[in-house]
């Protein structure tokens, strides 16, 4: 108890409280500009925590993070650019909302599902870490490599239309992961004598130009009035809590999921959305509204994302292994302010731990009232003469693809992306699966040649673990089920 006061004390001190709301809007702002990630953002505020106590350094980082999960969101329903890899999963889908109409609508559900779902995770992480953390360390490659084929096999759900099309796109996703070093041989793959492609192709230009630079394209050429309809504002709170109790299973689904994946080394929210998204399209009684502005998908994988950041913290407090890019970061800051990871931190430093956790909560609850602001501002943009907006997307595109490397390599690669997706879209070829492959590529093809060197070339080892076997065994019933679905959706010959 006497922690648990000292904890509050540290929280509600002014100091801390100030530090909450600036890095809270600086959250906001990094996640609306897309390319600025959550991830920069963290990695930006480094610097800045050599000279606070630890519970504020901590603090910043966390409000940072979750409101930049949630502001992604913004983008990504006006004008189908994700601010964040974790708005990716459902921009469609928020986006064909904002056509309809029902912007506010689709944006309150992103925010209170968020909210909730950082509530829910903070919760996990309070009550079960010791033991999700012992589940999240039995992982090893057999396990990741199933995994990463888990999240691939999600691109046959979230493909709208032609399931082979959908696989064309996964495809074309994996050969992009595939350009650069090999991961195992050490062999260049792919570069055509390019310095900069050793490295790969990066995700965040490719994300960016992916989903902004066709948007941009259509927003140019159609003719007409702006692509998308002016509709008056309405507040996100009207219908905001029906729709959520209309949706709480799919939350609830959704704060699960995202907790189980955050707490997995190196997954992160942008996995958990994706296979959240694809599972409530799953089990959804009407998967035929999915990628027409359906709130169900938005509900699930809005709660996931947020509630994988909290998940993400299980491994990286107990155990000192980083749940997520961010979380690696912020391992660096405890040991620097001396709470070093592991189990003796909850007796050496139990006050600075509680006070973690009641940041955690105090910065998703926050959202709702910031949340409101910025979706109230942020309405503006839609009366905004085309070009104006054009022209100011393509220059925060172009910022936010230079600032990953500060290199104009990464700004071509932009837009050699966005050719690709625009050539893509006016042939209905599906983009998310694209990304999910660019995503989780590498981590398949490195986890496999682990499995496989450590087995000595046993492909028997890839099953040979519990959890490996279990996961495999879900690939293949949800590939023979789409297989199956697909076959009997056939229309007969005459």
């Amino acid at each position: 108890m006497d922690s648990l006061l000292l904890a509050f004390g540290h929280v509600l001190s002014p100091g801390t409280l100030g530090v909450i709301l600036l890095a809270s809007g600086l959250g906001i702002v990094l996640g609306a500009v897309p390319g600025l990630t959550a991830v920069m953002g963290t990695a930006l505020l480094v610097p800045f925590t050599f000279f606070m106590e630890p519970v504020p350094a901590i603090a910043s980082i966390v409000a940072l993070t979750a409101m930049a999960i949630f502001s992604g969101d913004i983008p990504a329903a006006l004008l189908r650019i994700p601010g964040t890899p974790a708005s990716a999963a459902y921009a469609d889908e928020a986006y064909k909302m904002t056509q309809r109409g029902e912007p506010w609508r689709g944006l309150g559900m992103c925010m209170v599902s968020s909210a909730i779902g950082g509530v829910f995770g903070t919760l996990v992480l309070i009550m079960a870490a010791p033991t999700l953390a012992i589940f999240a360390t039995r992982f090893s490659s057999p396990e990741y490599f199933w995994l990463g084929m888990l999240g691939l096999t999600c691109a046959a759900f979230l493909a709208v239309g032609s399931p082979l099309r959908g696989l064309l796109a996964l495809l074309l996703g994996l050969f992009l992961s595939c350009v650069g070093i090999d991961v195992a041989t050490g062999v260049t793959r792919f570069a055509f004598g390019s310095t900069e492609l050793m490295g790969g192709v990066d995700f965040v230009p490719a994300l960016i130009g992916f989903f902004a630079i066709p948007e941009l394209i259509r927003l140019m050429t159609v003719r007409g009035g702006a692509t998308v309809r002016v509709p008056p504002y309405s507040s996100p709170l009207r219908g905001m809590m029906r729709d959520a109790w209309t949706w709480r299973k799919q939350i609830l689904r959704g704060n699960i999921v995202g907790t189980l994946i955050g707490a997995l080394p190196g997954a992160g929210a942008d996995i958990a959305a994706w296979i959240s998204y694809a599972i409530s399209r799953k089990f959804s009684r009407t998967p035929e509204k999915f990628g027409t502005g359906h709130v169900e998908g938005l509900a699930e994988a809005g709660a996931s994302n947020n509630s994988a950041l909290a998940g993400a913290w299980v491994p990286t407090i107990v155990f000192g292994i980083p749940g997520d890019s961010i979380t690696a970061i912020v391992i660096g800051v405890l040991v620097l302010k001396g709470m070093e990871p592991g189990p003796a931190i909850f007796v050496k430093s139990p006050d600075l731990i509680y006070a973690v956790f009641i940041v955690f909560i105090l910065a998703n609850l926050l959202m709702i009232p910031l949340g409101l602001l910025v979706i109230r501002a942020a309405r503006h943009i839609l009366a905004v003469p085309r070009g104006i907006i054009a022209a100011f997307i393509l220059v925060a595109c172009i910022v936010g693809a230079y600032a990953i490397n500060n290199a104009l390599f990464d700004v071509g690669m932009m837009l050699a992306m966005g050719a690709l997706g625009w050539f893509m879209e006016e042939n209905d070829i599906p983009v998310a699966p694209a990304i999910l492959g660019l995503v989780l590529g590498k981590v398949v093809e490195f986890n496999f040649i682990q499995t496989l060197m450590k087995g000595e070339g046993d492909p028997l080892t890839l099953v040979s673990r519990p959890i490996a076997a279990v996961l495999a065994l879900a690939v293949l019933g949800l590939w023979l089920g789409t297989a199956w679905k697909t076959f009997r959706s056939r229309p007969a010959h005459a």
